[in-house]
């Protein structure tokens, strides 16, 4: 079996932590097999990327494209 070293930042010592804590797993190596195992498995068997913003095409074009203005000019806006 392969070593493997690596430096974790703060970040991911407390996310792999509360991974560990949530599915109760005793090691940081056993918690990153998981890990990685799991993504691998989410990644080569859905066949489309986890996040899909092709709904969103024309999306922006629904809005009103010049809305009537709030105030009739800047002197307006600054006033009273």
């Amino acid at each position: 079996m392969s070593q493997l070293n690596i430096h974790l930042t703060e970040e991911f010592e407390r996310r792999l932590s509360r991974l560990m804590r949530v599915r109760q797993i005793k090691t940081k190596s056993e918690a990153v097999r998981i890990a990685v195992a799991e993504t691998l498995e989410r990644s080569l068997g859905s066949g489309t990327p986890a996040t899909d913003f092709r709904s969103w095409i024309g999306l922006a074009r629904q809005a009103p494209q010049n809305p009537p203005p709030r105030f009739r000019s800047d002197d307006d806006l600054w006033g009273d």
